[in-house]
């Protein structure tokens, strides 16, 4: 069944990814490519849920499920946005920002985003694609030249040291992108090369130059574009915009990102005068069985995320608020536009969401599970891509776009059915019971009974 949503986002997709390297597009692509820009501003109120193909009574059971999860106590608020057509259908509000203080949730709540920020890097990444700064096929060290040396991990001794080779060749931008560069990440540490992550702080590193330099200490996990791993490449990739563009990551989003597309809550980390406004974010006691607030993350102490941090990570670093990453999504499935300001051609969006997976490629785990996924369901560029929904389980449309973050976010961009979806919780290590990115798709798409509006 397909999982996506409030597990972690290195635990939402160990996929049996079989389907071939740039699959043909599909004509949903095509059809949304043609479609003239509504005039209307992106993400208005929609008439009503039925002008634009919803049942208002079916989309209830949405609405309902997600307050029962809140009523529970399996998290403390939640926040869901649905859009069609570049129409707000719901924008939905649950449950509280603390328990501690009692503040309601509210739709300006800031969220710490973790993983989904590793899309806006791969779009950050295409608009150095698109300037001609780097190609798809550029060996990585031919832009991070620190990489040549590293070694790829042949075998593990009982005692659990490492036998290492040369690497057969270096992992190119695509497998970057793609995370079959056979890099590790450290978020886990059921793999010696996990275990060296930590052992050497890679994600606390200093800077993006530092962890570039810790990176190329430590050996690949297997030879490149042999298999699929959950890594640190994201990290990479923001460090590579660092240096292809000549500005901080923080910069390059602000001027070429968040400005553009009014993104005026996310960033790096929430200023004073926005401080108010960041959400705890909760853990479960198994002792009680209840949940509260984090103190730590992956073994580290929690960020506050009120003060500039040290590395700008494009792999997990951002904060913002719901509709901040909706007009995120908007864009996307604008292909590449919203609100009269282009951010990439129809064409890099496309890109972006075409498996990028080997057909000889074969994943039983991604590092942090045990998960399996089937041929239906690859991962494009900074993206897991859904080729054949109906064969994953899934009644989202074919080409949907998707991730999520380590505090439970999620969301969707469906072309096909020219729909988004975000979602946002605070809790790590999962939301305590099933998926909620799943139950979303389906309590979604069962009220979407006039597709063709």
């Amino acid at each position: 069944m397909l999982q996506v949503g409030t597990r972690f986002a290195a635990t939402l997709t160990a996929v049996a990814l079989v389907a071939g390297t740039m699959t043909a597009p599909s004509a949903s692509w095509a059809q949304a490519a043609r479609k003239p820009a509504a005039s209307a501003p992106a993400l208005a109120k929609a008439a009503s849920p039925e002008s634009v193909g919803f049942d208002s009574a079916r989309l209830g059971k949405l609405d309902a499920y997600m307050q029962g999860v809140v009523a529970s106590g399996r998290v403390a608020g939640m926040t869901t946005l649905l859009a069609r057509h570049g129409k707000v259908v719901s924008f939905k509000t649950y449950g509280k920002t603390s328990l501690t203080t009692g503040a309601p949730m509210t739709e300006d709540t800031i969220f710490r985003i973790y993983s989904m920020t590793k899309p806006i890097t791969g779009v950050a990444m295409m608009i150095l694609f698109e300037e001609g700064k780097w190609r798809l096929d550029d060996p990585v060290t031919r832009h991070i030249p620190e990489f040549k040396t590293l070694k790829v991990v042949k075998s593990i001794n009982p005692d659990g040291t490492m036998v290492l080779e040369d690497m057969a060749r270096p992992p190119t931008m695509r497998e970057v992108m793609a995370h079959t560069a056979g890099f590790g990440y450290g978020l886990q540490d059921d793999h010696p090369v996990d275990k060296l992550f930590r052992e050497k702080r890679v994600l606390g590193a200093d800077n993006p130059k530092d962890l570039i330099d810790r990176t190329a200490t430590i050996p690949l996990v297997f030879q490149p574009g042999t298999s699929w791993r959950y890594s640190v490449s994201v990290d990479i990739q923001g460090y590579l915009v660092e240096k292809l563009s000549g500005q901080t990551l923080g910069e390059f989003f602000d001027s070429r990102i968040f400005k553009p597309l009014k993104m005026t809550d996310t960033a790096f980390y929430a200023p004073a005068d926005k401080a108010a406004r960041l959400s705890p974010v909760y853990v479960l006691n198994r002792d009680t069985g209840k949940i509260e607030e984090a103190k730590e993350i992956f073994g580290n102490p929690l960020p506050s995320y009120l003060e500039k941090p040290a590395l700008e990570s494009g792999g997990g670093g951002l904060v913002g608020t719901t509709m901040d990453y909706a007009r995120f999504a908007q864009m996307l499935a604008n292909k590449g536009e919203l609100d009269g300001v282009r951010i990439l051609s129809p064409a890099s969006v496309e890109m972006m969401g075409t498996n990028m997976i080997a057909k000889d490629v074969l994943v039983s785990s991604n590092g942090t599970t045990g998960a399996r996924f089937n041929e239906a369901v690859g991962f494009g560029l900074d993206f897991m891509v859904v080729n054949d929904p109906r064969a994953a389980g899934s009644l989202e449309g074919k080409g949907t776009m998707s991730w999520g973050g380590a505090a439970g976010t999620w969301f969707w961009v469906d072309p096909t059915n020219d729909v988004i979806f975000v979602g946002m919780i605070q809790r790590l290590g999962g939301s305590g019971g099933d998926d909620l990115g799943g139950a979303a798709r389906t309590l979604t798409y069962q009220a979407l009974v006039n597709p063709e509006k």
